[in-house]
């Protein structure tokens, strides 16, 4: 026998009436009302990583990039010029024989030769700098040295002529003129980047369904790590990407290292996919003094490129091939398995090195996947110079800071919950700062690739 309420049901007592029958029978849709009530879904709490680790910082540490603490809102730094420079100038020689011919400078700033010095002319005939006009576009007199004059023909033509050397006849004095060293002063102002997050006391205390690590379910740590992440993203893309701006009002912007390239650098146009390019690239190394190895960041599809290159061990050329060279690893202690260990695949060339690294910022869709840059060749920064070991980062990033007070990645809390006590309002804000710029060395030898 049951019993609910003051009504008893079974084989003996009182009947029900209609009434209060209906009032107590249970139908489908109560059942089903009542089943989502009380059955606890299936629930998985793993947060599954759909795209994988999604962050793609770290490109500036692993190419060993230094930091340095800055005082100013700009560094400036120095860098030296050639030690040998071309007289460049509009070249005449009138007929092919010709003793001498006129080279005529934009300036007098633009004159670099002096009487008496040796230059190649042609690219193998010398010449002796004879005269030199004190006009506003100095006239150059060239005197070949063969008895035979000059054998080309050249009228008003772009010429940049080496200086070899000078002559002096017997008894004459010494140059009346000297050179003085060039240099170039640089300056690239800092960036200040800002990000913010917000949650409120009640979903600060809420409990989801997703387990965020060591059994806490509170949904905001998840964005708020998350928000930092974005931040230290956008960071870093900033000092690759950014660039300096007169276009906005009190804003500089800041010169990132593939705008540094594009200004100074090697910039190589499409996929590097045959021996001939490399050898290209190997050849303007060797103009721009460049290190004897190279970190390669590239994209997927130059990643596949290469690999196809040195399918078999050889540089494919046409129907031809080329060995590759035995490959050094100066940069990971002479060891390949360190080197594989850190994802990087070698191959050498010419006396050059080339490590080999997939860069997941240009294989992103949502980022730089679409968009032109395929790769850079970094100097490797621990790498000496072979003649005088002098060695000097490649990169640097740098950021504000004084007695004590660091401007490289700040962070703060506003609000009065989650420990914060210093606002009224029923919320805690995550702020976000960084003032920093990068400061990139020698630009010649660094290599960018771009579609």
């Amino acid at each position: 026998m049951a019993t609910l309420g003051n009504v008893t049901y079974g084989n003996t007592g009182a009947n029900p009436s209609a009434n209060q029958f209906d009032l107590q029978k249970l139908d489908a849709a109560k059942y089903i009302s009542l089943y989502d009530l009380v059955n606890k879904p299936d629930n998985r709490d793993a947060l599954i990583k759909t795209y994988g680790n999604q962050g793609i910082t770290g490109f500036l540490q692993l190419v060993g990039a230094t930091k340095a603490v800055a005082a100013n809102d700009e560094v400036q730094y120095w860098e030296e010029e050639r030690l040998h420079q071309l007289q460049a100038g509009n070249m005449a020689i009138t007929a092919s024989g010709a003793a001498t011919c006129a080279l005529t400078a934009s300036n007098a700033a633009a004159t670099i030769v002096r009487v008496n010095d040796i230059v190649l002319v042609n690219g193998s005939e010398r010449a002796m700098v004879t005269a030199i006009s004190t006009a506003s576009s100095p006239v150059i007199t060239l005197t070949a040295l063969a008895a035979g004059g000059f054998s080309a023909l050249a009228s008003a033509a772009a010429k940049s002529l080496p200086i070899i050397g000078n002559l002096y006849k017997q008894g004459s004095d010494q140059p009346s003129e000297f050179i003085e060293s060039g240099i170039t002063r640089r300056v690239n102002p800092f960036m200040i980047m800002k990000e913010v997050y917000s949650v409120t006391g009640s979903q600060a205390t809420n409990i989801g369904w997703i387990n965020l690590g060591n059994g806490d379910y509170r949904w905001y740590l998840k964005s708020e790590g998350d928000t930092r992440q974005r931040f230290m993203d956008k960071r870093e893309m900033m000092m690759l990407l950014g660039e300096k701006t007169a276009a906005l009002t009190d804003i500089s912007g800041s010169e990132g290292y593939f705008a540094a390239i594009e200004d100074r650098g090697i910039v190589q146009s499409g996929l590097m996919n045959t021996i001939g390019e490399v050898d290209d690239i190997v050849k303007v190394f060797d103009k721009e003094g460049g290190a004897s190895e190279y970190a390669l960041y590239v994209n997927r599809a130059q990643d596949l490129a290469i690999d196809d290159m040195l399918a078999g061990g050889q540089l494919a050329s046409g129907t031809a091939a080329t060995t590759v060279g035995a490959a050094a690893f100066g940069s990971f202690n002479n060891s390949s398995d360190t080197a594989l260990t850190l994802g990087f695949r070698s191959f050498a060339r010419g006396g050059y090195t080339f490590h080999k690294h997939d860069w997941k910022l240009l294989n992103d869709p949502t980022l730089l996947a679409d968009s032109g840059f395929i790769g850079v060749g970094v100097p490797m920064s621990q790498v000496a110079d072979a003649k005088t070991g002098e060695k000097a980062p490649a990169l640097e990033m740098n950021y504000k800071a004084a007695n004590g007070y660091s401007r490289e990645m700040e962070h703060w809390m506003i609000g009065s919950v989650l420990g914060a006590s210093n606002a009224t309002k029923d919320n805690v804000e995550f702020h976000y700062r960084s003032e920093c710029n990068l400061i990139t060395r020698a630009a010649n030898r660094h290599m960018l690739i771009k579609s």
